[in-house]
C-alpha cells in the first residue's frame, strides 16, 4: 500500500500537481491546506508592533473577511484536486478555522462565512481527522490538530504572556490527553515538529526575536520518545524541511508542499 504525505500546502497547487499521484492508496496532509498571506502579514505586523509598545493595529472587516477567504478557497482548491486521486485525510494546522470559530468570527464581523470543516467532510473520500485515530487497510494513523504547546509560550515570550501561558496550558493537557489516548500507532501527522527536531526558525519573514529558536512542541516529543510511531509527519517550521530520527522514530518535516510516498 502507497501512502503519500503532503506538506502544509498554503494552497500552492502548482507544486502540488507536479506529484505523481497515479498509484497512491492514500493521502495525508499535515494542516495549513490554504495560502495565508494576509493573515501573516496582519499576524506579524501586530507582532512587531507589541515589541514597540504600540497598540494592536485594527483591521476593518472587509480585510478579515479577504484573509479568511484567502484561505478558505485555496484550501477547497487543494482539496478538490486531492480526492480525485484518492481518500485524502486531514488535519488543522494554525491557518484553518475550526466551525465553531467561525461561528465566532461571523458574529463578531455580522457576516456569513462558510464552514471550512463541515464542507471538507462533505465530501465522500475527505475526512478531517483532528484529534483522531483511524484504520485504512490496517495501519494506525493518529491525526493530532495545530495547538499551543506551553514551551513555545515560554521560550517565544509573546507580550501577552500571562495570558497565553494559561491557554496554553490548557490546549498542551488536552494535546497530551489525545496522545496517550492514541497510543501506539504506525502513523502520527501532526502539524508542530517535536521540539529540537526539524524545528529551527529561521524564515525571512518571522520576527527577528524569533530567529534561531526551536518551535516544536515538547509534548509531541514526550509522546514519541514514549510510543515509539513507526513514522511522524509535520510541517508548520517550513524551513526545518527534512527527515531525523528519533530512536526508531522517523520524523518528516516535509515544509510547504513537499512530499514523500512511503510503502506500507
Amino acid at each position: 500500500m502507497k501512502i503519500c504525505v503532503i506538506g502544509d500546502p498554503h494552497g500552492c497547487l502548482d507544486k502540488i500537481k507536479k506529484i505523481n499521484l497515479s498509484k497512491v492508496d492514500l493521502i495525508l496532509l499535515t494542516g495549513d491546506l490554504g495560502s495565508a498571506n494576509i493573515a501573516r502579514k496582519i499576524s506579524f505586523e501586530n507582532v512587531e508592533r507589541k515589541k514597540k509598545g504600540l497598540s494592536v493595529k485594527k483591521y476593518s472587516n472587509s480585510i478579515r473577511k479577504k484573509a479568511f477567504l484567502e484561505a478558505y478557497n485555496s484550501s477547497m482548491r487543494v482539496v478538490k484536486y486531492l480526492k480525485k486521486f484518492a481518500p485524502v485525510y486531514t488535519i488543522f494546522g494554525n491557518v484553518e478555522s475550526s466551525n465553531s470559530s467561525t461561528r465566532r468570527k461571523s458574529k463578531i464581523m455580522g457576516l456569513d462565512l462558510p464552514f471550512l470543516s463541515k464542507d471538507i467532510n462533505a465530501f465522500s473520500n475527505v475526512r478531517v481527522i483532528n484529534n483522531r485515530i483511524v484504520n485504512f487497510n490496517g495501519v494506525r494513523i493518529g491525526g493530532l490538530k495545530y495547538f499551543l504547546d506551553t514551551n513555545w509560550v515560554q521560550e517565544f515570550k509573546p507580550s501577552d504572556y500571562g495570558l497565553m501561558l494559561v491557554e496554553a496550558k490548557k490546549q498542551a493537557s488536552k494535546a497530551k490527553k489525545v496522545l496517550n489516548w492514541f497510543g501506539k500507532l504506525d502513523i502520527l501527522v501532526c502539524h508542530q515538529p517535536p521540539y529540537g527536531f526539524l524545528d529551527k526558525v529561521n524564515a525571512k519573514f518571522a520576527p527577528k526575536q524569533w530567529q534561531g529558536k526551536n518551535a516544536g512542541s515538547k509534548t509531541v516529543l514526550r509522546y514519541v520518545k514514549k510510543y515509539k510511531p513507526k513514522y511522524v509527519f509535520c510541517g508548520h517550521i517550513h524551513e526545518g524541511k527534512g527527515m531525523k530520527k528519533i530512536g526508531v522514530t522517523t520524523v518528516y518535516n516535509l515544509g510547504v508542499a513537499g512530499h514523500k510516498i512511503i510503502n506500507l
